[in-house]
């Protein structure tokens, strides 16, 4: 369903059809919180493959099943899906609302690969997989470890592979209440990309230079329009205080964001650049005031879509 109003399209739900589609995200959890049925986590595949690679993972079976009722897979099992389809994960950081998912399911998954920056691979073992709190299904951290996900450490700005997918990743650290790492993907399957962003704060608040650094990457991906879509957090109304954020944005400072990556890149192509928000957090009546504001100042033209659980969106 498409509504413009106020001279600001924004999709609420959407399949983005052309002949240039490249990949596709089925939202499996879509909030920062508040829903423990919807957390923040995406599964993300080429447009022609059913090897996916799960952005996040705060929630996954619940989000799973909402996909089968949309018809996005064939197979009836949520358990045969995250057995089979999902191929690694990709966490952008240790909070439990991106990391829930993965670790109540762990013990029904199969083997494959746990992607991090080291900082937040080192918090999932020696925080969750510690036998304290959840049995060790990593190989890392405390013995004796069930070595069914391999811990894959990921260097700044260095690509590698996603195992059993067509796609490749490069890790971009973001500052999440600094001193805290979070992280940005950026996946690749041939010569396009999507760019994926765990919990960010801008970096005027975070006394950080990642954001810039990120989009100074990115921009010539957007000029050569490869960049099919950035899923990015927005949290909180204009309302909320800048110190109350918690490493969080605002419609007004993703807007101050995208102003930034715009500045590197050629007038006009960031426009064409679907951007998907994540991470709203559903209370009181956050998530309408979010996309009131972002409508209201969108001095860039850009192309917002709120995602729904379960329902594939293609780029």
């Amino acid at each position: 369903m498409i509504k413009q109003f106020f001279g600001l399209t924004i999709i609420l739900s959407a399949t983005l059809c052309s002949a240039q589609n490249s990949f596709k995200v089925i939202p499996l959890g879509i909030y920062g919180g508040g829903e423990e049925s919807n957390l923040s986590s995406y599964m993300a595949a080429p447009v022609n493959s059913e090897n996916y690679v799960a952005l996040d993972a705060g929630t996954i079976r619940s989000g799973v099943e909402k996909a089968i009722e949309k018809g996005n897979f064939k197979q009836s099992s949520s358990l045969q899906i995250i057995q089979q389809n999902i191929k690694g994960y990709l966490i952008s950081h240790a909070h439990l609302d991106h990391v829930s998912g993965m670790i109540l399911n762990s013990p029904d998954d199969t083997r494959k690969s746990v992607y991090t920056l080291p900082s937040v691979g080192k918090i999932i073992t020696d925080k969750y997989f510690s036998w304290q709190s959840w049995a060790n299904f990593t190989d890392s951290g405390e013995a004796p470890r069930l070595n069914k996900y391999k811990m894959v450490s990921l260097d700044e700005g260095k690509e590698i592979p996603v195992s059993d997918t067509e796609m490749y990743v490069t890790a971009f650290p973001l500052s999440h209440v600094n001193p805290y790492e979070s992280t940005a993907f950026l996946v690749r399957h041939n010569g396009d990309y999507l760019l994926y962003l765990g919990d960010t704060g801008i970096d005027s608040i975070e006394k950080s230079n990642k954001l810039e650094n990120l989009w100074k990457n990115v921009a010539p991906y957007v000029d050569q329009q490869k960049l099919k879509g950035i899923l990015i957090e927005v949290s909180f109304p204009n309302e909320q205080p800048d110190k109350s954020l918690f490493g969080h944005l605002t419609p007004r400072l993703l807007e101050q964001e995208l102003n930034v990556l715009n500045s590197f890149c050629q007038p006009g192509k960031l426009k064409n650049i679907p951007v998907i928000i994540t991470h709203l957090k559903p209370v009181d009546h956050n998530i309408e005031k979010i996309k009131a504001q972002l409508k209201e100042k969108n001095t860039l033209g850009i192309k917002y879509i709120f995602p729904v659980q379960g329902q594939k969106i293609t780029l």
